[in-house]
């Protein structure tokens, strides 16, 4: 049960009526009332989506055209009495769908540790304080806080509404957010027009506002149609489906072509009609990479794992192979480059520049005019500085022992703890606020209408300095009296403290009449009194300063948009490292570009500074009007349409809204760009490791195919067996390709151009590379099965020294494939990793078992391998990868000059 008896009809019943109902009040639940609450009605979360039972998963393995293929040889070749045939097939078929089963199981797992990390958060009134809670513990009778940009976490009745929009489109299918207001409908009113409910789910698009929880979970309006809304995530990529069609045609053409093979051998050779049938199943076996799709959806797996150890969190998993190819970042500033611990340190105000100290938001410091600490009674004014920062303020002061937090926005902490150093908080306790205009990019400012003891009114406004000015008349004087505005001087003020790398506000109030009992926007335009301005600090991020760098060096253009003044903005530029900090491009002097000029200056300008929400989207735009790969951070509900665009939308996880992550591709779950930077590695890394998988499973099975079809058609004795072959492919698909979807970051990773925007996988330096390494196998397993017969060896025992240089050849390649950017022969290379080295000995051991072990010698028809003859095989595998090594070396010695181009030149990103 998620809500109380509907003995009232929500919608219908007035405000008190429906506190008295829940057995709740304005002030919020008892952190006790809420713990019963919760046992009774249970979490707040809807119903899960229905899964797959492991038994469907298990069998759901068999569903693919190869194994239909295998099963009905095993049928053939039981009917044929061949058992051990048999039972080698059937071993492959099994041991494919348990690594499927399994890998499907850990990608299961993957996707839901990330929905448990993006559980949203609620703020709610519990023991009359302001409390962030997982919106999975919010239960009826909460009063939940509502701001723009948040998910409404359970159906609200309002109590409050200030500018209150919703979009309820999940709901009701109306595009258009709808206005919200307190006052009760009709009992029969349709969900469209329940203005006095906010329903779980729906997005806050604009305003402000409170109400009390009166249904959680399943009983909220969309709990009773979540199962049309439940899905199940499944753990693939464009990539992996490009991949999955090509392996299913790959399986067609390798089918057509065994039918051909057979009908030659069978028509023309005359072959015997159960041997031609295991050679051609062996055949299919070897060309047909049955295992390739379970293995990148495990190397998807591994990379959704380490990205959300690094704290980049992936809501889209397409998001991983773009974040590989990002060519240039668009971050904000304010705690993503920072460390978004704001701290107020300057004080303008119309006679006299003061200083605070005090660190953090601890409430502990003092107001000096020069060295000495400043007296309120010489200086009235600061009363009033302290008045507009703690009333005009939404956030809370938490102290955690010697520690002090900020419960909501951080800049809003610091104006919390300014006033603290001003005047204690009791001071204006007795103030009650009546109406409020919240924050809003579009206006850049925050109104609130408060009642003072003596029930005069009084409008408070704190926001952007150059807009807070275009609202004043007057200004506040050193003696507390209005006096003329000063615009000019003013507008120094601010040049003068953003140029220390100071964020700038402007204070204001006025008087109001005494009967005034709510606030619109043309009560607070033009009668305004500026208070004076406040200058705080937010230091850059030490980690984020190396990240930067990192990203450069990587050939990926960092950009700071900032609302920011352009002397702050150009300031942090500067220290972060930008490659630009001087250049900055205002929002003012963006608005008046064409979307050709902003193009044409977009590249070589890092610092844009007074943006709004919809400047990124043109920045979004302009970049990718150049083919560049964009990734771009966002947090306000303004930010979505500019992260819907990017090619990899970034949403802060702890500052950002749910608007803001529901439009990413990405979630940081600690707003910190060296985050951003690590994420890019990781999808660098899971690039390069479904590369490695494809580079080293195609040549090998071309390989093992080529040596079967060459002595079929040239009708010589084969050097392998149609079981060997089986057998080979059974242990290195389990082994060998899965090794690989484990491998570590190459050193040289961030050292490399990003890849280009739409670049093929199987590129030609890839088919070339198939070419090689089959070619050379080929030579290698016929050569040692020559010169085996050359010695007077036993057919047996030449095939088993041929089969076993196939799985020393696939070793050896695997080394090779580990290192595709650099060179393999250095004693890290060799090292490999545990995960390498456990797959080589788990191959080996089994290879001397079917070598040297009596029983498997009946079942594979092997004999045991002479001493020198073994060292020989491991010879031959030295010399192809000698061989190969150094056409490698080749080709990176010719990629050389082109890379250290494309990293020399900013402007060449435009040009890839």
């Amino acid at each position: 049960m998620h809500a109380p008896a509907p003995t009232v009809v929500w919608h219908a019943a007035g405000e008190e009526a429906v506190l008295e109902a829940l057995d709740a009040s304005r002030e919020g639940l008892s952190a006790s009332a809420a713990a019963e609450r919760l046992d009774s009605f249970g979490p707040n979360a809807l119903p899960k989506a229905e899964t797959r039972s492991a038994l469907r998963r298990f069998l759901a393995q068999f569903n693919n055209l190869l194994i239909y293929v295998l099963l009905g040889a095993a049928a053939l070749t039981a009917a044929l009495a061949h058992w051990v045939d048999t039972g080698v097939i059937l071993a492959v078929v099994v041991a494919n769908a348990i690594i499927g089963f399994i890998q499907e199981g850990r990608a299961e797992q993957a996707m839901d540790a990330i929905r448990q990390m993006l559980a949203p958060k609620s703020s709610v009134l519990r023991d009359g304080e302001r409390r962030s809670i997982d919106s999975a513990l919010v239960v009826p009778g909460d009063i939940v806080l509502l701001e723009a940009g948040e998910k409404v976490p359970a159906d609200v009745r309002l109590l409050e509404a200030s500018g209150l929009r919703l979009e309820e489109a999940i709901l009701t299918g109306e595009s258009v957010p709808v206005d919200k207001r307190t006052a009760a409908v009709a009992p029969a009113a349709p969900i469209g027009d329940r203005s006095s409910m906010a329903f779980s789910g729906t997005l806050i698009a604009a305003g402000a506002g409170r109400g009390v929880v009166v249904a959680t979970g399943g009983a909220t309006e969309i709990g009773r149609i979540s199962g049309l809304l439940s899905t199940v995530e499944t753990l693939t990529t464009p990539l992996v489906r490009q991949m999955d069609g090509f392996a299913r045609w790959l399986t067609i053409l390798v089918l057509l072509i065994v039918a051909v093979l057979f009908a030659y051998g069978y028509f023309v050779q005359h072959m015997p009609f159960d041997d031609l049938f295991m050679i051609v199943v062996g055949i299919a076996v070897a060309a047909i990479p049955e295992g390739l799709p379970a293995v990148l959806t495990i190397t998807l797996a591994i990379g959704v794992q380490a990205m959300a150890r690094r704290n980049a969190i992936i809501r889209r998993l397409p998001a991983i192979e773009t974040l590989g190819s990002v060519s240039v970042i668009c971050t904000d500033k304010t705690g993503t480059l920072t460390r978004n611990e704001m701290m107020v340190t300057t004080l303008a105000g119309g006679a006299h520049t003061w200083a605070v100290t005090g660190v953090g938001y601890a409430p502990d410091g003092e107001v000096r005019l020069g060295e000495a600490e400043a007296d309120l009674a010489d200086h009235p004014v600061l009363l009033e500085f302290a008045r507009v920062s703690e009333l005009c303020n939404d956030a809370a002061l938490r102290r955690h022992g010697d520690d002090w937090t900020v419960e909501g926005d951080p800049m809003e902490g610091a104006l919390k703890t300014l006033a603290a150093k001003i005047a204690p908080a009791s001071d204006f306790a007795a103030w009650r606020r009546v109406g409020a205009i919240p924050f809003d990019a579009a206006h850049r400012y925050m109104a609130v209408l408060h009642k003072d003891p003596e029930g005069r009114a009084w409008i408070f406004v704190k926001g952007a300095p150059e807009r807070v000015l275009s609202m004043c008349s007057a200004q506040l004087g050193s003696d507390g009296r209005a006096e003329a505005l000063d615009q000019a001087a003013w507008d120094g003020r601010i040049e003068a403290i953003a140029a220390q790398g100071q964020r700038v506000l402007a204070l204001a109030r006025r008087e109001a009449p005494d009967d005034q009992a709510a606030l619109t926007a043309a009560d607070v335009e033009g009668e305004l009194v500026l208070v004076g301005l406040v200058g705080l600090i937010d230091p850059p991020r030490a980690e984020a300063i190396a990240a930067v760098a990192e990203c450069r060096e990587a050939g990926i253009r960092v950009k700071m948009i900032t609302g920011d003044h352009a002397g702050t903005a150009a300031a942090i530029a500067r220290q972060i490292g930008l490659e630009n900090p001087d250049r900055v491009l205002t929002g003012a002097a963006l608005e008046q570009m064409e979307d050709a000029q902003l193009a044409a200056v977009v590249i070589e300008t890092d610092v844009f500074a007074r943006t709004s929400p919809e400047h990124k989207l043109r920045l979004v735009t302009a970049l990718q009007s150049h083919q560049l790969t964009v990734a771009m951070t966002g947090d306000g509900v303004n930010d979505a349409p500019a992260l819907k665009r990017a090619d990899a939308g970034i949403a802060m996880g702890q500052k950002g809204s749910e608007a803001a992550k529901e439009a990413s591709d990405l979630v940081l779950a600690d707003d910190n760009f060296a985050s951003i930077a690590a994420a890019v590695r990781e999808g660098r890394t899971v690039y390069d490791n479904i590369k490695k998988v494809i580079s080293w499973t195609l040549p090998t099975n071309a390989g093992e195919t080529l040596t079967i079809i060459v002595a079929l058609l040239l009708g010589l004795a084969l050097p392998i067996t149609a079981v060997q072959i089986l057998w080979v492919n059974l242990i290195t698909a389990v082994t060998l390709g899965i090794a690989l979807a484990f491998e570590p970051t190459e050193p040289n990773t961030m050292k490399r151009p990003p890849r280009r925007r739409g670049e093929p996988l199987l590129t030609g330096e890839l088919v070339w590379h198939v070419v090689l390494v089959s070619t050379l196998f080929l030579a290698a397993v016929f050569g040692v099965y020559a010169y085996a017969v050359d010695k007077g060896h036993a057919p047996e025992l030449a095939r088993t020294m041929a089969v076993n240089t196939l799985v020393v050849l696939e070793i050896f390649h695997l080394f090779f494939i580990r290192n595709i950017y650099g060179t393999s022969l250095t004693w890290k290379a060799v090292k490999g990793t545990r995960v390498i080295w456990l797959c080589v000995a788990a191959i080996t051991v089994a290879q001397f078992l079917v070598t040297y072990a009596p029983p498997l010698q009946q079942v594979f028809d092997t004999r045991a391998v002479p001493l020198m003859d073994g060292v020989l095989i491991v010879a031959v595998g030295a010399v192809f990868f000698a061989i190969i090594e150094t056409e490698k070396q080749i080709r990176l010695v010719f990629r050389k000059p082109a890379r250290a181009g494309s990293q020399a030149s900013p402007a060449r990103m435009a040009e890839a």
